[in-house]
């Protein structure tokens, strides 16, 4: 009798498990890969952040991943500090320039009020408790300091699009990489930056159509993300920390 062919088993993890980055660990540089879409959204996030106006201005950079924001904050003359869970991500974030620091989004590892800004990207859709990451993320900014986020809103076609859609187009999300139940309700957020002296303001954004088109055809590397009408999808959101 023929050998019984071997069987390999893929685990399957939880939705929203931070194993997954792990899993994924060699698609976060690659501009084709699992990963691509948070490189586009990283540069729309840097487009929002101001060159320093002072020498050894801080940027925090809560759940950093693999450090995409640094290609685009770099020449802006920040000292790059990134947090986040993932020790495989840190690392390759620290070989792209970034202070890179194990810690976690609702606890951050630093003093209150060091950062000049603080970049929360793709991370409030991500953890269990909103009010407590957002108040992190105030705590460690300096008044005046700008706040720059990124997310995903708690609404039906959100839901749709973001995960019965984007998981299963290349440049989506993959699999599994969102739990829909923890989206962020857009009106809570900017009730809790109120709370800690930032007015947020909101923009949605989408990735421009002709770019997408290019890239799925691998003739362009990455796609630009272009604003949109509504903020019931992916939106950013900035705000400055009022003085006391």
């Amino acid at each position: 009798m023929p050998p019984t062919a071997a069987v390999t088993t893929v685990k399957r993890r939880p939705r929203n498990d931070l194993g997954q980055y792990d899993d994924l660990v060699d698609e976060w540089w690659d501009p084709f890969g699992s990963f691509a879409m948070l490189h586009w959204i990283a540069e729309a996030r840097a487009a929002l952040i101001p060159p320093a106006v002072v020498s050894g201005a801080v940027l925090v950079d809560v759940a950093c991943g693999a450090g995409l924001l640094s290609p685009h904050v770099a020449p802006k003359g920040y000292r790059h500090v990134g947090i986040d869970l993932t020790s495989s991500a840190l690392a390759l974030a620290a070989g792209h320039g970034v202070a890179a620091v194990r810690g976690n989004a609702m606890s951050l590892p630093l003093a209150s009020g060091v950062a000049d800004v603080v970049c929360a990207g793709e991370i409030l859709e991500h953890v269990a408790d909103v009010p407590a990451t957002v108040a992190e993320a105030c705590r460690v900014l300096r008044p005046g300091g700008l706040l720059v986020l990124d997310t995903i809103a708690d609404t039906p076609l959100a839901r749709l699009l973001a995960v019965g859609v984007a998981e299963r187009v290349p440049g989506g999300a993959p699999p599994g990489l969102h739990d829909p139940a923890l989206f962020v309700d857009r009106r809570a957020l900017q009730t809790e930056c109120a709370r800690h002296g930032i007015r947020l303001a909101m923009r949605g954004m989408r990735p421009s159509v002709p770019d997408l088109v290019l890239w799925l055809a691998r003739r362009r590397p990455a796609a630009r993300m272009v604003p949109t009408f509504t903020t019931s999808v992916l939106f950013q959101g900035h705000g400055t920390k009022e003085h006391p």
